[in-house]
């Protein structure tokens, strides 16, 4: 029996499941497709490093101060997330420069995103996981 034959069979006997499968797929799709929008495309911490090397990137950390102070990305920004609206005209000067945003997990980083989009800023990028994502990728904070 070839494995379309299988795959066809399974279908037919589970369609309750094939569509639950269905429906999560397109729901993630979706949600993906909302957010690249919304707030700029996610990058995972290897595509970051990608592009603070290639494009010289701004790095924006968006954690509490003392957050910042224990260890962050080299040459990074601290604006927490509280203060952002306004620090946005202090960005303008570098509106040129792709914009990496990052915060602890990732969450903040996305509705950042969203602001400084609607702010007029294009290349904006949220990283994907945050500093936690950096720090399990094995790349290096500072404290400096």
């Amino acid at each position: 029996m070839s494995f379309m034959q299988q795959f066809s069979e399974f279908l037919g006997n589970h369609m309750l499941l094939a569509g639950a499968l269905l429906a999560i797929l397109v729901a993630l799709i979706a949600n993906e497709l909302v957010l690249i929008r919304r707030g700029g495309r996610r990058l995972a911490p290897s595509d970051a490093v990608r592009l603070i090397n290639d494009k010289d990137a701004l790095i924006v950390d968006l954690r509490a101060a003392t957050d910042y102070k224990r260890g962050h990305i080299v040459d990074s920004r601290n604006i927490p997330m509280a203060k952002l609206d306004d620090e946005i005209k202090s960005l303008r000067k570098h509106q040129s420069k792709p914009i990496l945003l990052c915060c602890a997990l990732g969450s903040s980083a996305a509705q950042a995103g969203v602001k400084l989009r609607a702010a007029g800023f294009e290349e904006v990028y949220p990283m994907s996981g945050g500093i936690n994502a950096w720090q399990n990728a094995g790349l290096p904070l500072t404290t400096k």
